[in-house]
């Protein structure tokens, strides 16, 4: 038995892409791994045709590269930050045992 394209109201807009230099945006991120887990979630279910599978699998691989991207970014903000301020782990007296 043949099944038919569903019909999605749901359009796909590309995200913006996030300069090297330009500050993590948490929005962003959040708005960006939303988007991918409801791409992950359509084609866990098995039932898109193959040419809306291949677009969901390219929006997840942009998604997953800009997330990626923003993650690196504030890690070197972290490491810059932790370098220029000198802070370094504490212990507490808990950690002692």
């Amino acid at each position: 038995m043949a099944t038919r394209p569903r019909k999605t109201t749901e359009t796909v807009t590309p995200a913006p892409e996030l300069a090297s230099n330009a500050e993590p945006n948490i929005e962003q991120f959040e708005s960006s791994l939303k988007e991918l887990e409801a791409v992950v979630a359509r084609m866990e279910q098995g039932e898109q045709p193959l040419a809306e599978s291949l677009r969901d699998f390219e929006r997840g691989v942009q998604l997953t590269r800009q997330c990626q991207g923003m993650l690196q970014s504030a890690q070197q903000r972290v490491d810059v930050l932790t370098r220029e301020g000198k802070l370094e782990s504490f212990s507490t007296p808990d950690d002692a045992s």
